[in-house]
């Protein structure tokens, strides 16, 4: 039986503060500060933990090898004479935010009947532009099963940052939806990172019915204010589309197109008089997991910052009193990933599927994350410090410290991938 599944990004043992991403207005503003990879590890199981709690199916992908010597090796340099700004972005534990590995089209929607799923490049940023080949290492060893279709990356220039830019709209998850792939064009002083010409690759990769894909341009104004996703200003489950008013250009046209489509759908669309764009980025209130209880309510998994901006936690609770769609707001604390601007939606990727299918070492219950959470508390450095990065110590603790993890998960063959 379909259900949806959240692979959750284990925050990996390298997690810094190093500023990598312009757009990204808290890493940028972050830069410099000292990070703490086992306290960001362990708030990322607690999140685990209170999906499991609401009757989710929750499965995990594991941090990348650290620093990326391969990468490195490619630039004809190694760790100890790289560069300062090199030796930052392989060493970089963005691998964790989950959503940017791949766009996925569960089978009720390809016409070949398989589950479809396209690794990210991430050409955009230099960090995050090495990720892919652990990724898609990962992901077709998870999915392994022939139900399962795992595509290499678009190819450079086109720029794709993976489900972080794809909603799917459906009657439910084991039903055929609507898949609406958002691109940018224009983002004033920073980069728009999604091309539509990846999206477009990506749907035909995916043997979609073009009836039933929609490309939608993210407005400049969310990307200058700092919405370098669109799951910074946008999220959707099942017929909800939960969207801030100025998040999409072209609006108006959007919903009419998605309303003819599928008329049951119900937008949920928050007014820029009640939240703004600044407060909407600040609090990540649209960068939350808006997901399908087992209580078959719709329930928001909002950031603990969404809680203390009081625009938009008066707006959720109006929302709330108006018994709209959203029936439950959970909150959970990913402070140490939002300072890095990853928020709920940015730890994990949403693959809708029989689990029954999947790899049993990707997916975890209580027991399991027990044993997750104690190699954390055993081998994750406590803090890093923004001139510790090129500490050949700090290189040897964090290699270490993933092997212990992957032995404990019975996947050393990633120890090198």
């Amino acid at each position: 039986m379909i259900r949806e599944i959240n692979f959750d990004g284990i925050v990996g043992p390298s997690h810094n503060y190093a500023g990598l991403s312009p757009g990204n207005l808290a890493a940028t503003r972050n830069a410099g500060a000292t990070a703490h990879p086992r306290a960001a590890a362990l708030q990322g199981i607690a999140k685990m933990r209170a999906n499991l709690a609401l009757g989710l199916t929750q499965g995990i992908l594991l941090p990348h090898p650290r620093p990326d010597h391969r990468w490195l090796t490619t630039l004809h340099t190694d760790y100890a004479n790289a560069a300062v700004h090199l030796k930052a972005r392989a060493f970089s534990a963005s691998s964790m935010w989950a959503a940017n590995a791949a766009t996925v089209s569960p089978a009720p929607d390809t016409a070949d009947g398989r589950c479809h799923m396209t690794v990210a490049n991430l050409v955009t940023m230099p960090h995050r532009s090495h990720e892919w080949p652990a990724t898609l290492a990962q992901l077709r060893l998870a999915f392994a099963d022939d139900h399962f279709a795992v595509h290499a990356p678009v190819p450079a220039p086109f720029g794709d940052e993976g489900a972080a830019n794809h909603m799917r709209l459906c009657a439910g998850h084991g039903t055929p939806g609507v898949e609406v792939f958002v691109y940018g064009e224009r983002g004033g002083p920073f980069p728009a990172r999604q091309h539509r010409e990846a999206s477009e690759a990506v749907a035909r990769a995916h043997r979609l019915d073009p009836a039933r894909v929609l490309f939608v341009e993210q407005s400049a104004e969310a990307i200058a204010a700092g919405a370098f996703h669109n799951d910074v200003v946008a999220v959707a489950n099942e017929r909800t589309l939960f969207a801030h008013e100025q998040a999409f250009s072209g609006r108006d046209a959007f919903y009419a197109d998605l309303r003819r489509l599928m008329p049951e759908v119900e937008i949920v669309e928050v007014p820029a008089d009640r939240v703004s764009l600044a407060d909407a980025i600040q609090s990540y209130l649209f960068n939350a997991q808006l997901v399908t209880a087992g209580s078959g309510e719709q329930t928001l998994i909002v950031p603990a910052e969404a809680r203390e901006n009081a625009a938009v936690w008066g707006w959720l609770q109006d929302h709330l009193a108006s018994n709209g769609p959203i029936r439950a707001v959970e909150v959970v604390d990913v402070r140490e990933s939002m300072a890095n601007g990853g928020g709920p939606a940015c730890l994990r990727l949403r693959i809708a599927c029989d689990p029954a299918l999947v790899d049993l070492r990707f997916l975890v219950d209580e027991t399991k994350l027990d044993r997750i959470a104690t190699v954390i508390e055993a081998h994750w450095p406590e803090a890093i410090h923004a001139e510790a990065i090129g500490d050949p110590a700090l290189v040897r603790h964090v290699s270490e410290a993933r092997c212990a993890l992957l032995e404990s998960l019975d996947l050393v063959g990633l120890i090198d991938t």
